[in-house]
């Protein structure tokens, strides 16, 4: 990848045929895009190269970070490896970078910022697996190609060299860039091999597939299939990530099929396949599973500001209540009554076990329980009562809502699609028009706790909680009240609670 290849691969670049074009071009075309992606950061990376280079030692961009080179979609966060010991990298970055952090240093590896570019440095890797645990036994080794055969796909086995004239030099031992070219993840070693040594790397298919729109090779697939059970010796707290980066990729669709297919998601999120067993209501779809996979993907399609895992979860779960709510009537049509509360049931239950926080936890949980409260009502038959609790029981959580609500119709009728989401219009345009008129972003009664204490003479207790409580549901029932009408209602209901 020096001037002359990169000036080639412009040239091929610029006559690349719009369609059925020649694989060579496609690769020439590759490597002028990961020279122009890294030759942008010369201004940093050059005199990081020549400092090593001075040390007698090389420095290499390195896995994701050149695949993403490659894609056009280099980041801030810079990967390299490198002939030196640890003591010998914290020793250049300290004169280099602006901030170093030596965490991880037990482990080879040093993290720097220089000029805002986050850099990781790790000393080759060759590492010792037990089979028993996915923790290795650190070793270094003294070869890049070692350092690379041992990483979890071919497209990630691929470097960069960095040198001190600011040339840049390819190196791919495996053939990772054949399978960028053909967007296939295969893995360097077997993949038994490779899943063995790491079972998170069977998850780590799933989110790459989602994220970089891959497909697996067959024998990686076979590989995960029989192994997945494997994958209970991965702490919940590495399979959340990797969940997570699977939900927030570009294609989760493809991610979330190939768990469910290869058993992985039985293991991990069962609520998750248990929805291809439910063929929903309306006949409509193969099953409560394919039609979530397609509420999800409306979600994603409402996004404004970058993908949404609160969201996209939410549209992804919102039916997984549905098998364990499945009835069937006498003219033999099925029903899921309540399964929207059994599946935040179901929700709060498995995101806990997955170690997720107490706000996801419950921002999930609730937009799961809350997707059929619109359809419990009929067109014009919002109250100004049902609005206001409509918006106090979502929260802050309502932008979302409005989103799963609409993604939730995946009716092929159009003429029933159109009435719904005119439906839902009239619904938002009733939010607003009261919205005008009170604040329903923060409901509340006409009367706080001290006042309520003075009112009734009443120290502070339970009692002043019920009181509150009355008073909150007066508010929803009849909108704000003025202070001698909220005072009259009080004491009113004090009267009546202390005559009972």
């Amino acid at each position: 990848m020096n001037s002359q290849d990169a000036q080639d691969a412009q040239n091929a670049q610029n006559q690349v045929p719009p369609q059925h074009v020649d694989q060579e071009v496609d690769r020439l075309a590759l490597m002028a895009r990961a020279h122009q992606a890294i030759g942008k950061l010369s201004d940093i990376l050059v005199p990081l190269a020549a400092a090593f280079t001075e040390k007698g030692h090389s420095l290499y961009l390195v896995g994701g970070s050149v695949r993403d080179a490659f894609l056009g979609e280099l980041g801030h966060d810079l990967d390299f490896t490198t002939s030196a010991r640890p003591e010998e990298t914290k020793a250049i970055l300290d004169d280099y970078a602006d901030v170093v952090w030596d965490t991880g240093i037990a482990f080879g590896t040093l993290s720097a910022e220089k000029h805002g570019q986050q850099i990781e440095i790790t000393t080759f890797r060759s590492d010792l697996y037990d089979g028993n645990s996915r923790n290795p036994e650190v070793t270094f080794g003294d070869t890049l190609e070692g350092d690379l055969i041992r990483r979890d796909f071919k497209v990630n086995a691929m470097a960069v060299e960095i040198q001190a004239d600011g040339e840049l030099k390819f190196h791919d031992p495996v053939g990772g860039l054949e399978d960028l070219l053909t967007h296939t993840l295969d893995t360097p070693a077997t993949p038994e091999q490779s899943f063995n040594d790491d079972p998170l790397r069977m998850l780590r298919a799933a989110r790459f597939v989602s994220q970089l729109d891959f497909a697996l090779a067959p024998r990686v697939f076979t590989a995960m299939s029989e192994m997945a059970q494997q994958i209970t010796r991965i702490t919940v707290e590495r399979m959340q990530v990797e969940l997570d980066k699977l939900i927030l990729g570009k294609n989760p669709e493809a991610g979330i099929d190939l768990m469910v297919e290869s058993g992985l998601a039985q293991i991990i999120y069962p609520e998750i396949p248990a929805m291809q067993m439910t063929q929903d209501e309306h006949m409509q779809h193969k099953d409560v599973y394919a039609h979530s996979l397609q509420v999800m993907r409306q979600a994603i399609d409402q996004e404004e500001d970058g993908p949404d895992l609160v969201l996209r979860w939410a549209a992804l779960l919102h039916d997984c209540g549905k098998p364990d709510t499945r009835d069937f009537n006498e003219e033999g049509r099925v029903s899921f009554h309540q399964h929207e509360v059994v599946g935040a049931k179901l929700v709060r239950r498995r995101m806990r076990k997955l170690k997720y926080s107490k706000q996801m936890v419950g921002d999930v949980g609730q937009l799961v329980f809350l997707h059929m409260r619109f359809h419990g009502f009929g067109e014009g038959q919002w109250t100004d009562s049902a609005v206001r609790r409509y918006v106090a029981d979502a929260g802050e959580l309502l932008p979302r809502l409005h989103k799963l609500v609409r993604a939730d119709c995946t009716t092929r009728n159009k003429r029933k699609a159109a009435r719904l989401q005119a439906t839902y219009d009239h619904l938002e345009e009733r939010i607003a028009e009261i919205a005008a008129k009170e604040d329903l972003a923060r409901v509340r009664p006409d009367l706080d706790g001290n006042e309520i204490m003075e009112i009734l003479n009443i120290p502070a207790g339970p009692v002043v909680g019920k009181a509150w409580a009355f008073l909150k549901e007066l508010r929803l029932e009849r909108g704000p009240l003025d202070r001698d009408e909220a005072i009259a209602e009080l004491k009113s209901w004090w009267e009546g609670e202390n005559n009972e």
